[in-house]
């Protein structure tokens, strides 16, 4: 009998990662659990996103799931190595900023990371820097309130336009050539990352590449495609983002 995959994430920006999971392994049962009620976890304290980590995981544990995607940047920082301790037997699959790839796209040598606050400040950022920036300049930029916005459904507002600008004018006036969106979220507003980075600078998404990772990292032994939504916050609005996010009409359960 097939088990499903379990993806966590504070809020709808894991979806980018289950949207290219779902296009590679069509036939894989999935559960995607949005931790909406707490969302989002980048201006949490690292605790708070370890025990929040905590209670996702072991929901989808108890589901029944053969392996866990933390397709949030924030949450796999505080506490992907520490599940994996937690739960040896089940195959993780976690998200970090593309320092790697950007520092090998990058023709000026000046990257810019776009990110939650979390993210930014947390250990695996500067873990990745020092390890793959070599001679290259790795500029860091945390985005307080983009998050907010495309959960409610505002990823093409003015006001996210205003945040953009005023998050990547000054990495691109600085050199910037590549920007890494190193939080799962801003998949959502991609073109408006690169209408405000102008022509010329690479923009460079994960979730393609982690959506990969599960193929290496988790079984694969589905017979039927599908997904299974739940959220910790409103199941009634989830709904209606995911009909307006990509036309469609799913039900969404609650979770604790």
């Amino acid at each position: 009998m097939s088990q499903p995959i379990g993806i966590f994430d504070s809020g709808l920006g894991g979806l980018s990662v289950l949207n290219h999971a779902r296009h590679l392994f069509a036939n894989e049962q999935f559960i995607y659990l949005a931790d909406q009620r707490r969302a989002p976890y980048g201006d949490r304290t690292r605790e708070e996103v370890f025990d929040y980590t905590v209670m996702a995981v072991d929901r989808l544990l108890a589901a029944g799931v053969k392996g866990v995607v933390i397709a949030c940047n924030t949450a796999s920082d505080v506490a992907l190595d520490r599940m994996r301790e937690r739960h040896p037997a089940t195959p993780f699959v976690g998200i970090e900023p593309a320092v790697k790839p950007a520092v090998a796209t990058s023709r000026t040598g000046i990257i810019g990371v776009l990110a939650t606050s979390g993210t930014v400040n947390g250990e695996r950022l500067r873990s990745l820097i020092s390890k793959y920036a070599g001679t290259s300049t790795i500029l860091t930029q945390a985005c307080p309130g983009l998050v907010e916005l495309i959960e409610d459904g505002l990823g093409d507002s003015r006001q996210t336009e205003a945040l953009l600008a005023e998050y990547v004018t000054p990495l691109v006036t600085a050199g910037a050539d590549t920007l890494v969106l190193g939080c799962t979220h801003y998949s959502f507003i991609t073109d408006h990352v690169a209408k405000v980075a102008g022509p010329g600078v690479a923009i460079i998404d994960p979730a393609d590449a982690v959506a990969r990772q599960i193929g290496r990292t988790i079984r694969l032994d589905g017979a039927q495609g599908g997904v299974r939504y739940e959220t910790s916050g409103d199941a009634v609005r989830m709904r209606r983002q995911l009909s307006e996010m990509f036309s469609e009409d799913a039900a969404v359960y609650p979770a604790p």
